[in-house]
């Protein structure tokens, strides 16, 4: 799956949470306002009318009694009228009726109001006919029924508040539920987006994160193991270019180092040949020559002892990099094969102009290693360091008892190695002052010893000041 679908994907699913809780939500809230609805419309206009009908009844008792201690027919009639809209209330308000209480409590107070009607009717008949027991009767009768009424329509107020009060826990309830509803989905949303975006995130930093030491492998020429392709998106076909790159430069790399010994290989015979021929005419076997032929065959001698060290070292890198190299360990003094490739060093030193010293800081240097190899290991850093060091200046080559270790140092006052130099000193063919010659093997040769005996090697610098090199090497 590539990069953009599974980051279309994180979404996807972040907004299906948020859609899915909208559309639940939006439920909840027409819930919500069809119960608030109930209550403007419905609940709060049953109990104004209710109300209303109960203070109808007792004007309707008012006027029932006027009626009967003053006989005035105006009085009557408006009883009448009065009861009428009373009628009609009661039967407007079956429309707002809800619960199975309000409905009994509402037939209740009708019935009730029915009676009381009647019994206002044949009041209002005894008035007319002058019967002297309509005081009584409104007195009895009439004012047992208003009674009942009055209660029948508290009752029925009673249950519609408690319907609203029911209905306005009802609101809160959803109104609560709806908040809960939200925050839950944004913090599902959050920690699915946090979640998704962590996981590519993490997958992408990882890969990236292989494919960036494997450049810096490539880079330091020590990138041997393809990088295993985990994913089917971009990263993924950039680890299978990345590979298929690596594997052409491993290639290109080990044409040339094949290049470098057959053709190193090809050379030293006749090299080897070239100057002992030389050698045999400077000692005038085949016979006397001349001061001009003995300059020549200075030259030819000279200059094919270097052609020949050239073509032995590239030889050297050759097995080094093969992994061919092996080391003839033996028991030895560390201290006399640092000695004796110094006495090596001291006729190059002393036709540089330089000050050439070895210091021992310990009494016993017993090791266990290639001594051939050290040997050249201690020369080539000091043929390094006369190379660099101008006449008048001091080289040192100083070992030290660094107790689980053995300390090597080769230190001089030369020109110093730029500081975009150093990470790369110890790199094949790397030169840090082309100018002043060297084939840029020495070092490689060096640290491809000391790798060899289980050590390491380091170095500090300072244009202009000089420079030092140290050598760790574990006790056996």
């Amino acid at each position: 799956m590539r990069l953009a679908s599974k980051m279309l994907l994180t979404s996807a699913l972040v907004i299906v949470v948020l859609a899915g809780v909208g559309i639940l939500s939006l439920r909840t809230v027409d819930r919500l306002v069809s119960v608030n609805q109930e209550i403007t419309t419905r609940t709060l206009p049953a109990l104004h009318l209710a109300a209303s009908v109960r203070e109808s009844i007792a004007l309707l008792a008012s006027l029932e009694a006027q009626a009967a201690v003053l006989g005035d027919a105006p009085y009557q009639e408006a009883w009448a009228q009065r009861a009428g809209r009373v009628a009609e209330d009661l039967a407007h308000l079956s429309t707002y009726m809800q619960s199975p209480e309000e409905a009994r409590r509402h037939a209740e107070a009708i019935a009730q109001f029915e009676r009381y009607r009647a019994v206002g009717g044949e009041e209002q008949a005894r008035l007319r006919r002058g019967d002297a027991d309509a005081q009584r009767f409104v007195d009895g009768d009439a004012r047992v029924r208003t009674e009942r009424l009055q209660e029948s329509l508290d009752g029925l107020m009673a249950a519609t508040q408690s319907r609203a009060v029911a209905t306005q826990a009802e609101a809160a309830r959803l109104e609560a539920f709806t908040w809960a509803q939200v925050l839950g989905a944004l913090g599902a949303a959050v920690a699915l987006a946090l979640l998704g975006t962590g996981v590519i995130a993490r997958r992408m930093t990882r890969s990236l994160r292989g494919l960036s030491t494997a450049a810096a492998d490539v880079a330091a020429g020590a990138f041997r193991k393809p990088l295993t392709v985990s994913s089917r998106d971009e990263i993924g076909a950039l680890t299978r270019s990345f590979n298929a790159m690596g594997s052409q430069l491993r290639r290109v790399e080990e044409t040339r180092q094949e290049f470098f010994a057959s053709i190193s290989h090809e050379f030293r015979s006749p090299l080897t040949s070239i100057r002992s021929a030389a050698e045999l005419l400077r000692e005038r076997v085949p016979g006397p020559l001349t001061h001009k032929q003995e300059r020549l065959m200075d030259i030819i001698s000279t200059s094919s002892g270097r052609l020949l060290l050239l073509v032995n070292e590239i030889l050297e890198i050759s097995r080094l990099h093969a992994g061919t190299m092996s080391l003839d360990r033996q028991s030895l003094d560390l201290a006399k094969v640092v000695d004796h490739a110094v006495e090596e060093l001291y006729p190059r030193a002393t036709d540089a102009g330089v000050n050439l010293e070895f210091e021992r800081l310990g009494t016993s240097f017993p090791y266990y290693g290639d001594g051939q190899r050290l040997h050249q290991m201690v020369v080539n850093l000091g043929a390094n360091a006369i190379r660099f060091t101008g006449s008048g200046g001091r080289v040192v080559v100083r070992l030290i008892d660094a107790g689980p270790e053995f300390e090597l140092q080769v230190e001089d006052t030369g020109v110093g190695i730029p500081a975009d130099a150093l990470p790369h000193i110890f790199d094949a063919y790397r030169q840090a002052h082309r100018a002043r010659g060297g084939t840029g093997l020495g070092l490689a040769i060096v640290r491809s010893v000391v790798d060899a005996h289980g050590g390491r090697v380091t170095v500090e610098s300072q244009e202009g000041k000089g420079s030092r090199f140290t050598v760790l090497l574990p006790r056996p």
